[in-house]
């Protein structure tokens, strides 16, 4: 193996993801390592994948999402690609404030529970 690939076990650790999601990241073809027998190794273009796989799945895109985004790379090249993702990303903000609005009115209704709940104590 050349110093620069990761096996299986590294690349679980270097992510923090568990083996079943790494085998389930191939299965749907984010992922492609180089195999050798049963062993798999990841290469430098691999490794650049699971980081954006993760960031996209922090920001809240769905794996199908992220898979049509990288096939846009490989398909039509960087500018298209990065047109997609601002596409994307301006609808997953507006969800992600939508979702904000809501957690904003929950703690504030819970907060008025508890000062009610509190003062029947008094």
């Amino acid at each position: 193996m050349p110093d620069d690939l990761l096996n299986f076990k590294d690349m679980c650790a270097r992510f923090g993801v568990t083996p079943r999601t790494l085998r389930y990241y191939e299965y749907i073809e984010l992922l492609a390592p180089t195999k050798e027998g049963r062993s798999r190794f990841y290469g430098h273009r691999e490794v650049a994948r699971m980081t954006l796989i993760l960031r996209g799945r922090r920001f809240g895109f769905s794996l199908e999402e992220i898979r049509q985004w990288l096939l846009i790379y490989e398909r039509k090249g960087t500018h298209d690609q990065n047109r997609a993702l601002i596409e994307m990303a301006d609808r997953q903000l507006a969800v992600l404030k939508k979702q904000q609005k809501e957690i904003g009115a929950t703690i504030d209704d819970l907060a008025a529970l508890r000062d009610a709940t509190a003062k029947l104590l008094v």
